[in-house]
């Protein structure tokens, strides 16, 4: 197992930067959002070139550290139809060049009728939204195999792909080959069915298995409404020992990526984890 974080939780920006605070924290590498945490890079079409991705991958590689996914995050059932066509192109283009990054996955969450919001709508739930989101991906699938590289998709309770046999659905549906999954624990919960995280769990690793590219880290809380609220890893309610040891069963080579855990919080769930692996 290997441990991850998204760069732009590091809070710092630029690759000389984060690769001195990865080595600080004792960490193999990020989860890259180039446009998040590259000054230079904007999330427009075009934004980010060739020369840039290698210059990334240059640093990375002299100081041994890898990325094993690329998010390029949109919504492919915004209500603004700019904005699905704006995420589709900067999606593709970071499919041409993932490979000039040292990575071959690029991915993105399958999207929300509520817009910018990313929370929960009716409609995400219908048969006409799972249809637009499998579109979307197979045109994607397709022209990632031209490029030799792989498509993520992550579910979430709120979005299209709300729960596993949703998301297996979509999958099945599109058919391609180059299909990765992110699996997001986290993602799937909510006051009503967080009694049940540890099935979740083991439906995603039984449904994917090896498919699964990236496995990111979470804790949490409960609000005395219910309702769940996301903590540093190792101050919440996640039992680590018993989740690490369900992942290693399927997947005992898996690359564990903090997401949502900053500043002091870091430190402390590296060890957590570290204690745990």
């Amino acid at each position: 197992m290997k441990l991850f974080i998204r760069a732009h939780d590091l809070g710092v920006k630029g690759e000389e930067n984060i690769v001195s605070r990865l080595d600080e924290l004792g960490l193999e590498g990020v989860q890259l959002v180039a446009y998040k945490c590259l000054d230079d890079v904007q999330y427009v079409p075009g934004s980010v070139t060739a020369e840039r991705a290698e210059k990334f991958r240059a640093v990375f590689e002299q100081s041994g550290k890898t990325v094993p996914l690329t998010g390029a995050y949109f919504n492919p059932v915004h209500p603004d139809e700019h904005k699905i066509s704006n995420g589709i192109a900067v999606f593709r283009d970071y499919l041409s060049l993932v490979k000039s990054f040292g990575c071959n996955i690029v991915g993105s969450e399958t999207g929300s009728y509520n817009g910018d919001k990313w929370t929960y709508h009716p409609q995400n739930r219908t048969e006409e939204a799972l249809l637009r989101v499998e579109r979307t991906f197979a045109g994607l699938c397709e022209f990632a195999q031209d490029c030799g590289v792989n498509v993520g998709m992550e579910g979430a309770f709120g979005h299209v792909c709300w729960d596993v046999k949703t998301l297996e659905r979509a999958v099945k549906d599109i058919g391609a080959d180059n299909i990765r999954i992110i699996f997001d624990l986290y993602n799937y919960l909510d006051g009503s069915n967080v009694d049940k995280m540890y099935d979740i769990l083991e439906e995603g690793l039984q449904t994917f298995g090896d498919r699964i590219c990236v496995f990111h880290i979470k804790d949490c809380t409960i609000n005395d409404d219910g309702s769940l609220k996301q903590c540093g890893v190792g101050k919440g309610i996640f039992d680590y020992d018993r989740i690490l040891s369900e992942i290693k069963k399927v997947c005992p080579d898996a690359n564990l990526v903090f997401e949502g855990t900053t500043g002091d919080d870091i430190p402390f769930a590296v060890n957590h984890l570290r204690e745990r692996m």
